[in-house]
């Protein structure tokens, strides 16, 4: 029996994809106003359709894979055991621009996703550590982010986003 590619209404792995939760919560928005300099918490940010989050240093090309950035909220509890830390890593020191929880972010990768009443992202892939994770946590701070650095996102259409804003999965 071939594989039953994803679209396929009659396929296994259609259906299970559809047992995915459907809404979750962002929790925190992060803007970096100029390059290697620290994430600032903002309670809403204005994402611009195909360029980028309006106060980030970041501009990404038109058409590109990695117009945002997310991380999974409940990972920055895992991250911060992995480093021996008692509480949850303040998302900033992590570098993504969105905190999302109550969806499993790597489920979505070539999903859509809308946040609040306007945003929607397609999720196009996901966010490797970089080097600079040592320079953040510490030795082993880029191991530990492994499998936990988030997606990158395309921004399909813009508008604003406010932290508490839900998070609903489109297609």
């Amino acid at each position: 029996m071939p594989f039953p590619f994803f679209g396929d209404d009659k396929s296994t792995v259609a259906r299970l994809l559809a047992t995915l939760p459907q809404t979750g919560r962002l929790e925190w928005i992060g803007q970096r106003p100029l390059r290697r300099e620290p994430l600032l918490s903002v309670p809403e940010a204005e994402l611009k359709t195909d360029s980028h989050m309006l106060g980030d240093h970041a501009r990404p090309k038109t058409g590109g894979k990695r117009q945002v950035t997310l991380i999974q909220q409940e990972h920055l509890a895992a991250v911060a055991g992995y480093l021996g830390l008692n509480a949850p890593l303040d998302p900033a020191r992590l570098r993504r621009n969105l905190a999302v929880s109550g969806l499993n972010l790597l489920a979505l990768k070539n999903r859509q996703i809308q946040i609040g009443d306007e945003v929607i992202l397609d999720i196009t892939g996901e966010c490797h550590p970089c080097s600079r994770m040592e320079e953040e946590l510490g030795p082993g701070g880029y191991n530990a982010m492994r499998g936990h650095g988030g997606l990158t996102a395309h921004i399909a259409q813009g508008g604003t986003i406010r932290v508490g804003d839900v998070v609903r999965v489109l297609s």
